[in-house]
């Protein structure tokens, strides 16, 4: 049983593009990020990059990251810095460009940590007060986390949106980002426990967690990237994590407990899930209208849940930890990047920059915007990609029937 100060509370405010900054300073003075966050540490701003092209709802916001530094800057946090790692699938250099978290870091001077680096130690390591569900079967030659984020606090800076896997990601799952190597989708099959292993990790080596979670622009479907975006006009700040990602649940339209990685985490005592044991600071978000958001699948995450937990789990570990597993990268990007985004998400994307949100948006920065089409370099990528496809189903089919002809 873990406590900490702020657990089971939760500060909801609503917002709009003119005074989200003012409003994310009251959001996480409200919240008590003071007595939260010692300011003798090092502050590590978790920074969420879901694709390496904005989309809306997908990834961290620049008025969400330039809220909560101005906050923590007027409030004497004197040492920030923004926390990057890399994906399999997105490249992060892109992305904070894209995404334009460089302009608000370069803004107000302060430095990345970029975790894929090689410079970086990864250090073996095991908490003291919980018992791993699942990252030492999955990581059986040990489970390594960035040295470098230990004893410093630890902002997480997700967005409000559903996911393939977990239903809705949040605060927990952005902490999968940053604690885990590039392999980390290695744990898709056992997702939920993971969170719950990295939420321990996350209490015993920062001195502070604490979260600001935007939902100006909120995505449903199959999310992470390839959502409906909705303007909810919301934001939501806490120091217990589970309580924040259960609000954020509630407020989409889903039963917390019934999320199996918030209901893990509640019965482990490392944060509130009920609704009902958590006090909401701020906004009554009983005076909201129903969300009814849903989670969906694409095509893409049909195949991965085949693999994780349907009939082709048995080739799972050939699949996704072998020399041919590169295959699943090129076979998500081509999804995402030359088909969806293309044909489908692109006009969604034009059509949120008519809004105020997405005029806000544009306005950082250069005042630009990449909207990415069918690009040579995009769709080589994805001819080399599916060419390792087809050669890796034809290995497999090859292996499949000799090994029929010899029983």
């Amino acid at each position: 049983m873990t406590d900490f100060h702020g657990k089971g509370k939760v500060a909801v405010l609503k917002t709009s593009p003119e005074t989200v900054l003012e409003d994310i300073n009251r959001l996480m003075k409200l919240a008590g990020v003071e007595q939260v966050l010692p300011k003798e540490h090092q502050t590590g701003l978790k920074i969420n990059i879901s694709w390496q092209t904005w989309y809306p709802a997908c990834s961290t916001t620049p008025w969400q990251l330039e809220g909560v530094i101005q906050t923590l800057q007027e409030l004497g946090y004197k040492d920030l810095v923004g926390v990057h790692n890399d994906t399999v699938v997105v490249d992060t250099s892109d992305g904070e460009r894209n995404n334009k978290h460089k302009f608000v870091t370069d803004k107000y001077d302060v430095p990345c940590l970029y975790l894929y680096n090689q410079d970086f130690e990864w250090i073996e390591f095991y908490p003291k007060n919980h018992d791993y569900l699942v990252l030492d079967k999955v990581y059986p030659d040990g489970v390594f986390i960035p040295k470098a984020l230990l004893g410093m606090n630890i902002i997480q800076l997700p967005t409000v949106k559903t996911h393939v896997f977990t239903t809705i990601t949040g605060a927990m799952k952005n902490a999968f980002g940053g604690l885990l190597h590039r392999d980390r989708h290695w744990t898709h099959a056992v997702i939920h426990q993971t969170l719950v292993d990295l939420l321990a990790i996350q209490q015993e080596i920062h001195p502070g967690v604490f979260a600001v979670m935007d939902g100006t622009f909120a995505g449903d479907g199959p999310g992470p990237r390839a959502m409906r975006w909705h303007e909810k006009n919301i934001l939501l700040a806490s120091a217990d994590q589970v309580a924040i990602d259960a609000v954020s649940a509630k407020l989409q339209g889903f039963d917390p407990m019934s999320l199996r990685f918030i209901r893990l985490a509640h019965e482990h005592g490392l944060g509130i899930g009920n609704p009902r044991d958590i006090e909401i600071l701020g906004y009554d978000i009983e005076e909201e209208k129903p969300w009814n958001f849903e989670q969906t699948d694409t095509l893409a995450s049909r195949g991965q849940k085949a693999i994780y937990h349907g009939p082709l789990k048995p080739l799972e570990k050939v699949l996704l930890r072998s020399p041919i597993t590169p295959w699943s990268y090129f076979a998500s990007n081509f999804f995402h990047n030359v088909y969806w985004y293309p044909f489908v998400g692109r006009p969604r994307v034009e059509k949120a920059l008519e809004t105020e949100w997405g005029q806000k948006f544009k306005n950082y920065g250069d005042g630009e915007v990449v909207l990415p089409g069918m690009e040579t370099k995009t769709v080589l990528q994805a001819i080399v990609g599916l060419t390792i496809i087809v050669a890796t189903m034809m290995g497999l089919g090859r292996l499949f029937r000799r090994g029929k002809s010899e029983e």
